[in-house]
């Protein structure tokens, strides 16, 4: 399938699926006539890719584990596993999150960024 119909059905620009080819997780072939030729299950591995970054995975992650699941004999599994990772990023993330919320609220009513309520001056 060419470009135009990738990113119809696939509901993206021809740009982006063209970003996705030179980062390497999309392959086309080139035909004769200078055309890229995608094959038919690339529709459902660019939805996968946007899901993907939907929950939160970057493209590199994204083309770190794309070929293992491809070949994974039980991709449930591995995303799984996958997921599991993922979730001990953003409990990480949270948690350093809350602890810069904390300082910023101690910061309030200061007059100054450098230091905290209740720190002298």
């Amino acid at each position: 399938m060419r470009i135009g119909e990738l990113a119809a059905q696939a509901g993206m620009t021809k740009d982006t699926i063209r970003f996705y080819e030179k980062v390497g997780l999309v392959t086309g072939r080139r035909l004769a006539n200078g055309y890229r030729d995608f094959p038919p299950e690339t529709v459902t591995w660019l939805q996968y890719v946007r899901t993907a970054q939907t929950l939160g995975f970057s493209l590199a992650e994204i083309a770190r584990h794309g070929e293992e699941l491809r070949a994974a004999p039980d991709t449930a599994e591995a995303l799984s596993a996958l997921f599991a990772e993922k979730i001990k990023v953003v409990d990480a993330r949270m948690a350093e999150l809350a602890a810069l919320r904390a300082d910023l609220e101690a910061r309030i009513g200061t007059g100054c960024p450098l230091r905290a309520a209740g720190q002298a001056g």
